[in-house]
């Protein structure tokens, strides 16, 4: 069940990181006690996992995530398979240390629970263990300290059993020896690139294969289903405060001017970005708006139509943060951070709380007013806004970009019957109803369309196939000892544990390469043509004082990898002592 989840490199490190996370936190009392029922999601040795449990780990997992990604954690990725998959299988992995420890009667004494308890960090007050936070902690959770305290006994028997296995798996020190000689030996490598432009004038597209390539390939090139909406936008949340550093670029400054102020204004940014605690301090330094500089760049609470368009947009695209790309008015390039969000004023009558609104609209655009948003927007004073072509399954922009708003935006009911969207909260204080009113079937484009297109594909893959011919070619007579006219680039040392920028196929066929006699040659083919890589040096590595600490970071990491991959495999084992079944229809309706 792994497979899903390391094909997807984007959420596998933090996945990893998760796997060896404390028990303590994971709500682990029903892991020895949910045997029966029948809502059982996957059974371990004979126990149930239930659904209720499986969503819980998963929201934990998910709010885990939000904190770790911060902004960058879109809904697409915390409900992805691939997370799910993986909250599955360390949800049974759990329960078959706890079954495994069970049966091996491993458990905690009263004392070393209460040594345990004491010596956390969390829960001590001037080095000594605060009973009030403790309390507090347990509040936090909605826990007992009784629940509590018998999961935390069944989570640190388990962690004795992990404990045990990954402590038995060290490697001795002539394996470490063998694998840090092969990751930090370097070799001289440069390279001689075949593109496959080179080749093109030598490739001829007849007809018969462009309608072929139609022919056989016309999912490609059908235009989705499409639509175009009007919306209406209730921001509860309609003013923003927010600090600036303005790098000035006058009205009629030239090309090389305009290029040159933001170059300094993205050097800036990257500066806001990696120390976001600085910016009053960078905007003091940087900053060119002489009304702002001197507070920080604080520009105090503003709400729309106070500030340039551009300025404005961005201000009011995100709720905290430091907006992560510039933004050119014309005063300049501005370089953004918000601070806070309020309310400015209530819509409507200006008399219902943020809540009753919130139902009013709702009841709206729903029932009152189904098949139409103008009486909506006039109601409550919302300007009726209008979208481009939107795709089914695209992803929308601004207040559309929620998955939910555009599903419903696609529904039959909104584009067959023509009814508003039910308002839907799209962010924090922020509701949005919206009404299909063009709608575009899906369509094959037509061969006359993308012709040109599938020409220069096919010459493309044509001129690829000719230079890894002719590269092939050519390394077969270098490694004859022949000349060729090959052009190299400069060359560099690389290892596997420092490859530069050489891609993990080029690092794996550079080191495969047979060096017994150097130069040594090697290729491979690439996106495009074709890389032949000369060796024209090997260094052995050899222990220097200088590097200890880099070195012994990496077998660090060496023991980890081998720990976990014995632990891995030994609980895998355990499947055979606890059979795991996993039930589809329960798993899809957990969701």
């Amino acid at each position: 069940m792994f497979d899903a989840v390391r094909s997807n490199q984007k959420i596998v490190q933090i996945i990893l990181a998760l796997i060896i996370l404390p028990f303590a936190f994971w709500g682990v009392e029903s892991y020895i006690r949910n045997v029966g029922g029948s809502d059982g999601i996957a059974t371990v040795g004979g126990s149930k996992i239930s659904p209720v449990e499986y969503r819980r780990a998963l929201q934990e997992q998910q709010e885990r995530l939000r904190k770790q990604l911060g902004g960058e954690a879109d809904e697409a990725t915390l409900n992805s398979p691939a997370l799910r998959e993986a909250v599955l299988e360390e949800t049974i992995g759990r329960r078959l240390l706890a079954l495994y420890a069970g049966r091996m009667h491993l458990g905690i004494s009263d004392q070393q629970l209460v040594q345990f308890i004491a010596s956390s960090p969390a829960l001590q007050e001037n080095g000594k263990f605060s009973p009030e936070r403790y309390e507090q902690a347990l509040a936090n959770q909605g826990k007992n300290k009784v629940a509590f305290e018998a999961e935390l006994r069944q989570s640190l028997a388990a962690q004795q059993v992990q404990m045990a296995v990954g402590d038995g798996a060290l490697p001795g020190e002539t394996a470490v020896a063998a694998w840090l000689g092969a990751v930090l030996e370097q070799r001289e490598v440069s390279e001689s690139v075949l593109t496959a432009d080179r080749y093109l004038d030598k490739v001829k597209v007849t007809p018969e294969a462009i309608r072929t390539y139609y022919d056989g390939n016309l999912k490609k090139f059908e235009v989705p289903e499409q639509v175009r909406v009007e919306y209406l936008v209730l921001d509860q949340s309609d003013e923003r405060r927010a600090s600036h550093i303005l790098v000035k670029v006058a009205k009629g400054a030239s090309p090389e001017q305009v290029k040159a102020a933001e170059a300094k204004a993205e050097d800036i940014l990257g500066k806001a970005k990696k120390s976001p605690g600085d910016f009053a301090k960078l905007a003091r330094q940087f900053s060119e708006d002489p009304g702002s500089a001197g507070n920080g760049g604080d520009l105090d609470w503003f709400g729309r139509g106070m500030m340039t368009k551009p300025f404005e947009t961005a201000a009011f695209s995100i709720r905290d943060g430091i907006v992560p790309q510039l933004v050119r008015s014309d005063y300049g390039f501005h370089i953004i951070k918000v601070t806070g969000a309020r309310p400015d004023r209530v819509p409507g009558d200006g008399q219902a709380s943020p809540a009753e609104l919130a139902d009013r609209f709702a009841e709206a655009v729903y029932n009152k007013h189904p098949d139409g948003l103008q009486a909506v927007a006039d109601e409550f004073k919302l300007p009726l806004q209008q979208s481009g072509w939107l795709a089914r399954g695209g992803h929308g922009s601004g207040s559309l970009a929620s998955p939910k708003l555009m599903a419903a935006i696609f529904s039959e009911d909104a584009i067959k019957s023509g009814h508003n969207t039910e308002a839907m909260e799209v962010s924090p204080n922020v509701m949005v109803s919206a009404r299909v009113v063009e709608h575009k079937a899906a369509a094959v484009q037509p061969l006359e369309v993308v012709s040109p297109t599938i020409e220069r594909l096919l010459a493309h893959q044509e001129a690829a196939k000719l230079a890894a011919k002719d590269g092939e070619e050519r390394l077969a007579r270098l490694t004859k000892g022949e000349t060729t006219d090959s052009s190299w680039n400069t060359a560099r040392l690389v290892s596997r544990a420092q490859p530069g920028n050489l891609p993990a196929e080029a690092v794996k066929a550079v080191f495969a390469a047979a060096v017994g006699k150097l130069p040594a040659y090697t290729g491979i083919e690439a996106p495009g043509g074709y890389v032949i890589f000369r060796i024209s040096q090997v260094k052995p590595y050899v222990a220097d004082p200088a590097t200890q600490q880099e070195v012994q970071a990496l077998r660090n990491h060496y023991w980890r990898v081998v720990a976990e991959e014995e632990l891995f495999s030994w609980q895998e084992g355990l499947k055979d002592r606890f059979p795991v079944n996993i039930d589809p229809k329960a798993l899809e309706s957990a969701k």
